[in-house]
Parts: C-alpha cells; structure tokens; sequence
C-alpha cells in the first residue's frame, strides 16, 4: 500500500495481499491479472495501489464506504473539513440525500489519494491529497464527469460499500457493481448479444459472463470516453471475453459519431469478479 495522508482515513492493519505493492516500496512480484491486484476489503478504510505492469502508469484507490458509514455526523463533518477545498464544501452542502452524500464523499477522498500517490510515484512530488480539488464538467455529453488539478486523467465508480478511483496519464473508464439480479428486460437484452455456440471460443466465454459483469464492461466504455449513460449502453457491443480477463468490444455508429477524432486505436478493456463485485476497466492500448 502507499504511504498516503492517511491522519483522518487510515487503513486498516495486517498483511498486504502479494501483488500490491507501495509507491515507495516496489514489488518484485508480478501479478497475471487485474483481478489479483484489486483488493475489496470492507474493513480498510483505505486501500490504494499502482497497477502492474508499470508502463501502464495507472493507480488505483479504494474507499470503504462502509466505514465511512461507521464515523457519524461528526467523523463526516471532520473528514469534510480536512479533505474539502471551499468549492468542494459548497458543493458538498447541495446534497441532501444522505446516501448520495456519503458515496460522493467516498469518491472525492478516493480519487484525492489516487492522484497523490500517482504523483508522488511518477512525479516525484509530495502533494498531500487534501490539496487536489476535484470538479465536474458541466453540461454536454460529458457533464458530470469528474476531473483534478493535475495532469492526469481520472475515472470514478462507487457501489455497495466501495468508491474506487482510477488515474493515470491518459484516458481511463471504471465501473465497479455489487452482485445483484439485473432486471428481466436488461438482462435479456444483454443475452440476445451473446451467442453460446459461436465458432470462437472468446465470444463462447463473453456468452457465459455474468450478465451484471456485461453490464459493467459497457459502462467503463462510455466512462472511458466520458459519457456514462448519456450515450445509448447498446452502443457498445461486447464481443469476446479473454482467458486473462480482456474484454473485447466494437463502437456503434452513435459512439463513433461523439466520440474525439483523435482516437485512433479501440481502448483496450479488462473485466472480472473481486470479492462479489463486478469490475471493469478501460484505458488507452500501449502506444495508442
């Protein structure tokens, strides 16, 4: 795990899994998939890691939403205090919904440790995390979708008990869902997509993932490009799923219409089952 600002969310003691390893630290172990290098852990508070192999340059940040949960009123209040900028405060107080306000909090505080342990990995720079500010771009197709102060591109998820904030260099898509039923009319929709017979064995397998992980590899796509569900879920058409976890996928015509001109390879996509939640995650391909 990083050594991060850790005075008001601290991570929870014991052992670390063998595949994260700290910004300060390294790791002479080498994980085989995403999957392994991925902690959901309810318990910690905070859990971050730089996802291997290094050229890709990503980080990764977890928040327990559910021990954010376990703080009260005046925990939260003391957590806004530390990690809010004044704009964030104010933003912060237009959420009336408790839920809502718990899970944006969760983020904001996930994707502030991300980016400071990303630049104190890659930067050399100590920047604590309550100084990044976090906004949203407003309007648009985009609207909503979460940017820093920093040169770095970022994406967010939250579900059930977990926020999970990825950034890096280039553009990255990350969706996370707990294991629940989709609705009837989803799920067959996203059935009707997948063969079971087809004569190659990767769409074979995309044809037994669960239909929730489907759903999820859709999403990171349009989260990718900044989208989320304002551009249609169906506009991302799923077309293999790899042994080691890379999902493979084609653009509509709508996607292709919106996406930016300038991208000239598909971004590559990987997705799998991490403590009963579905995740997914897409970045620009190597040399893309």
């Amino acid at each position: 795990m990083s050594r991060v600002d850790t005075t008001a969310v601290r991570p929870a003691p014991g052992p670390r899994p063998g595949p994260v390893h700290g910004a300060e630290r390294g790791s002479v172990r080498k994980a085989v998939s995403l999957t392994d290098q991925v902690v959901l852990d309810a318990s910690r508070p905070l859990w971050i890691t730089h996802l291997r192999p290094d050229p890709r340059r990503l980080t990764l940040a977890v928040v327990s939403i559910a021990r954010l949960r376990e703080r009260g009123p005046h925990g939260l209040a003391a957590l806004r205090a530390r990690y809010l900028t004044a704009a964030e405060t104010e933003q912060a107080a237009t959420l009336r919904a408790p839920r809502r306000r718990l899970e944006w909090l969760a983020g904001r505080l996930a994707l502030k440790h991300a980016v400071s342990a990303h630049g104190r990995r890659h930067w050399g720079l100590a920047r604590e995390p309550r100084t990044v500010e976090v906004r949203a771009v407003s309007g648009g197709l985009q609207g909503g979708r979460p940017v820093v102060d920093a040169p770095v591109e970022v994406g967010l998820t939250h579900s059930g008990d977990f926020a999970v904030a990825v950034c890096g260099p280039h553009a990255v898509g990350v969706d996370l869902e707990h294991d629940r039923p989709m609705p009837p009319t989803l799920a067959r929709l996203l059935d009707e997509e997948c063969d079971p017979r087809a004569p190659s064995a990767d769409a074979r397998r995309l044809a037994a993932m669960p239909a929730t992980l489907r759903w999820t590899c859709k999403e990171a796509v349009l989260k990718y490009y900044g989208f989320g569900l304002r551009i249609d879920a169906g506009e991302v058409a799923l077309t293999g799923w790899l042994p080691d976890g890379r999902f493979t996928w084609r653009p509509g015509g709508g996607l292709l219409r919106h996406a930016p001109v300038a991208e000239t390879r598909r971004p590559a996509g990987w997705a799998g089952v991490v403590a009963g939640h579905h995740l997914a995650l897409v970045e620009r391909p190597p040399g893309g």
